[in-house]
């Protein structure tokens, strides 16, 4: 479904609880930046460290989507826009990070991997069904549902490297996880640019203006 089934020219979300929600996304995701980094940290896991970043670029992400909630379509266009780019920054810090361990890490903790990525993914669990409904507003609601959604994979890819580290006593299944966080950050960057980009082309049709 796209954007102008609806009302391609109006604010789509203005209502309180669907600011409320994002006010809830930002404060977990601040929280869980903290808890993952440390543990990251003491851990020895690139998959943390890049799934703790992940919540530090999500925070930044609901915070972008607080200050334009309720604005035209075009604003939040750009705003999904920019939001795009650094997803997708992002998605190539973690690729060069996961080849760097790749030749320097040792064996991390495989306990502390799995307990944090169960709490991680329950707290992102938690935060996608708050946003469910509001996925397919537009770019701008979509990209905050992606971030989320992808979260939500990428907590279950931790537990599992978690296992794997524990198995093999090796640090591959924790660099194979980082470098799931790097695809889904350029593919969910590229989905969210293009609608962007074709929100932006509609609106400047609508008011008469050439597209951009």
């Amino acid at each position: 479904m796209s954007c102008c089934d609806h009302d391609c020219s109006a604010p789509l979300q203005t209502d309180s609880r669907y600011r409320r929600i994002l006010w809830v996304a930002l404060a977990v995701n601040l929280t869980m930046f903290g808890v993952e980094i440390v543990a990251s940290i003491v851990a020895g896991s690139v998959s943390l460290r890049a799934d703790a970043l992940d919540f530090l670029a999500d925070s930044a992400n609901y915070a972008v989507a607080l200050a334009v909630v309720g604005l035209a379509l075009h604003w939040r266009a750009r705003a999904a826009l920019f939001k795009g780019g650094v997803m997708g920054l992002f998605g190539l810090w973690v690729a060069a990070s996961t080849i760097h361990h790749a030749l320097t890490a040792t064996v991390p903790q495989a306990e502390m991997i799995g307990a944090i990525g169960l709490l991680a993914f329950a707290a992102n669990l938690a935060v996608a069904g708050l946003l469910y409904r509001y996925r397919v507003a537009d770019s701008q609601a979509m990209s905050v549902w992606l971030c989320t959604r992808n979260d939500c994979i990428v907590n279950i890819a931790v537990m599992m490297a978690g296992a794997g580290v524990w198995a093999s006593g090796t640090p591959w299944p924790d660099i194979a996880v980082a470098a799931i966080v790097a695809s889904l950050g350029i593919s969910s960057a590229v989905k969210i640019i293009r609608q962007a980009l074709g929100e932006m082309r509609e609106t400047s049709t609508l008011h008469g203006a050439p597209a951009e």
